[in-house]
């Protein structure tokens, strides 16, 4: 067969050159673009953040509180003295911020104080962390012997989960790339072969993370670098491992390694292309989403996976094709060295053979196992508190639970309520009658186009984040919107928290069903059936829910999750669907292949074996890369890089190995209603 110009060596050579210069252009246009930072986490229209809104544009809205936290080394009261001297401590670091400090304040049981010290932060993250760090030398130095001293609030808090990302995304870029590499060597077990999908989705990679960073600045689009990274590596590998396994399979059939690489390339396209759009598609779904950084991460993240599809499927087979048969070396396919019935007797082979011999007894088995581990999901509670979101330690944390520890706890955590300040008094008013409340303390006034605000600061009995804690903020609203005939803002860190779970819900409820409706239309015109599709979409969904309920009872038993954070669910769900798709999008589209040669259920067998070691590998790569979210501080992605690893193991051993061959062999052709079974280009061969 005559070897089209697209894939002679000139052609290849050029096509490389322009994949280089494109990439290298495009990364030096954006090399300045960084990702915007991370946001609070609650809808852009809810009340917490019209409150943050408005109080940034009141006068002195740069001048925020760090609170100095006191105790005694040895656990015991603290003395009238030590008192004293924090109160001059607090006087001295006044002064050198340039705003005066509150008087140390004693907790009820003597064994804490507080010191209130402003700070101006209105030059950015990089004046804050230099204020913070000059008030912790100063306690450091100054603090009264045997006394222990914790900087700690919202400066604090902020300049801590900076720095806890220092360096984080580079080590994640290299934990990736070692396990890509690793993995990649193992699967293709040459020193040589690995090199190529490496390089180019790396390429992508770099590309990706400029690309979206400048969409995030120029579209203010809150989005986890981190996250589109692990997708970008994880599926553009997957891309690879796809068309390399089919261009090593058509080397065995064709002298001619540049027809090979055409064919696979013609004979994978469908797959890969409808897999990567039905990714694509079900992560733009999420720019239905309330909350920012859910909806931004489905932009940019699609914006990944497209670069990486385009690296995959034009830059890689130029490589290929300029490298020939020897980048395999030393396990060099050769021409005619296997046989059509090489597919038959491997070991997935094998495997498939026997699960359609007893399909039902089979499929029971399986799907016992998967709705046993769907009962981990019992009990699992969803929501962390501020200081339950970081795996790495930090003095602010350790700050706020000394705080919640000595004084009521939601000292750690006012409301703040902005009102109208013609109807201040009344607010304060109402807010001080309501149950749950400890103490309210009105702030300075403060004009908007030309309207007076006052701020109040709303300290409660209940913990954050405790249920008491959530309907705090219900009753604190209530009272504040009786008091303000509506005009009052109830906002806060337990407002901002109680506005990001109704926002997780509502995205959740909203963008789970859009994911679904877009992964069974890909699959509808994919196979041409109906049944197919919902079936699949069913399998597809349930194994999500034991990849969920699985991930929450080893993140319970083995890491001390208590709780799943908030966006979890549905990026866990949306992945675990979406990526799943792909599996069963490279296994169906063979199978039904297959199918047209050897009949449905001999084609699902001969489906598997083909693909079964490129699915295993994939797997495996991908499951292996989402757990490398697990170095970056944040507990979210930690959560969200075990349920999906764990997911995707359980996709490709359980899923793709067992589960559908048995349905595919239940049904029979019926599976491809109303579209008809693939007709029989010849008669099917017995099975081996």
């Amino acid at each position: 067969m005559p070897t089209t110009t697209l894939f002679t060596r000139r052609i290849a050579a050029l096509v490389l050159l322009l994949s280089l210069l494109v990439a290298g252009g495009t990364m030096a246009a954006f090399s300045d673009a960084t990702p915007p930072p991370r946001g609070s986490g609650a809808p852009v229209a809810s009340e917490s953040a019209r409150a943050d809104a408005l109080a940034a544009r009141l006068p002195g809205h740069d001048v925020q509180t760090l609170v100095l936290v006191a105790t005694r080394a040895d656990g015991g009261p603290l003395t009238p003295t030590e008192l004293s001297q924090l109160t001059t401590l607090g006087r001295e670091v006044g002064a050198g911020t340039g705003h005066g400090a509150s008087p140390a304040i004693g907790s009820k049981d003597g064994k804490a104080a507080t010191v209130m010290v402003p700070v101006e932060v209105s030059g950015g993250s990089s004046q804050a962390s230099s204020v913070v760090k000059s008030v912790r030398a100063a306690v450091a130095a100054d603090a009264p012997a045997g006394v222990d001293v914790q900087v700690t609030g919202g400066p604090a808090f902020g300049v801590d989960i900076a720095s806890a990302f220092d360096g984080a995304d580079l080590r994640l870029l290299l934990v990736t790339v070692g396990i890509v590499a690793l993995l990649l060597l193992l699967t293709y077990r040459s020193p040589i072969l690995w090199l190529a999908p490496l390089t180019v989705v790396g390429i992508a990679d770099q590309v990706a993370a400029k690309v979206t960073a400048a969409l995030g600045t120029a579209w203010s689009l809150e989005f986890d670098s981190g996250i589109v990274s692990v997708l970008v590596f994880g599926a553009g590998t997957n891309y690879a491992l796809l068309l390399v396994s089919r261009y090593r399979e058509e080397l065995h059939r064709h002298p001619d390694h540049r027809t090979a690489m055409r064919i696979a390339w013609r004979e994978s396209l469908p797959a890969i292309v409808a897999s990567n759009l039905t990714v694509v598609l079900a992560l733009l779904t999420l720019t239905f989403a309330v909350i920012p950084g859910t909806r931004g991460l489905g932009v940019t993240s699609a914006v990944g996976l497209l670069i990486a599809l385009v690296a995959v499927l034009v830059a890689l087979p130029a490589v290929l094709v300029l490298c020939g048969r020897g980048i395999f070396w030393p396990f060099v396919p050769r021409f005619d060295e296997s046989s059509p019935t090489a597919l038959r007797t491997n070991l997935f082979g094998r495997v498939a053979r026997g699960v359609v011999r007893r399909p039902a007894t089979v499929l029971g088995v399986a799907l016992a196992g998967l709705a046993l581990m769907v009962t981990g999901l019992v009990g699992t509670s969803v929501g962390l508190s501020q200081t339950e979101k970081f795996r790495v330690p930090s003095e602010s944390a350790a700050g706020l639970e000394t705080l919640a520890a000595h004084f009521p706890a939601g000292e750690a955590a006012p409301l703040q309520v902005l009102t109208p300040t013609a109807s201040a008094t009344e607010v304060a008013s109402a807010l001080r009658s309501t149950p749950g409340v400890a103490s309210v303390r009105p702030g300075a006034a403060g004009e908007v186009d030309g309207r007076s605000w006052t701020t109040i600061s709303v300290t409660g009995t209940p913990a954050p984040g405790t249920a008491a804690g959530r309907a705090l903020v219900a009753d604190a609203r209530t009272a504040a919107h009786a008091a303000s005939s509506g005009q009052a803002l109830v906002g806060g860190s337990q407002a901002t928290d109680v506005d990001s779970r109704a926002g997780a819900d509502h995205d959740l409820l909203l963008v789970a069903p859009l994911v679904l409706a877009v992964s069974g239309l890909t699959l509808a015109v994919l196979l041409r059936s109906l049944v197919a599709p919902v079936l699949l979409l069913t399998i597809n969904c349930l194994s999500s829910l034991a990849a969920l309920g699985a991930g929450a009872w080893v993140g319970r038993t083995f890491f001390g999750f208590e709780a799943l954070d908030k966006p979890v669910p549905l990026l866990a769900f949306l992945f675990l669907v979406a990526l799943g798709i792909d599996y069963t999008i490279f296994l169906v589209h063979r199978a039904r292949s297959e199918a047209r040669d050897h009949g449905t259920r001999d084609g699902m067998v001969r489906a598997v074996a083909a693909t079964g070691g490129v699915i295993t590998s994939a797997g495996i790569v991908l499951a292996a890369v989402f757990a490398a979210l697990g170095v970056l501080p944040l507990v979210t992605l930690g959560q969200l890089g075990l349920i999906v690893g764990l997911g995707v193991l359980i996709d490709t051993f359980v899923v793709r190995t067992i589960v559908v061959p048995a349905v595919f062999a239940v049904l029979g052709d019926r599976i491809w209603w109303p579209g008809g079974a693939p007709r029989l280009s010849r008669q099917p061969h017995p099975a081996q």
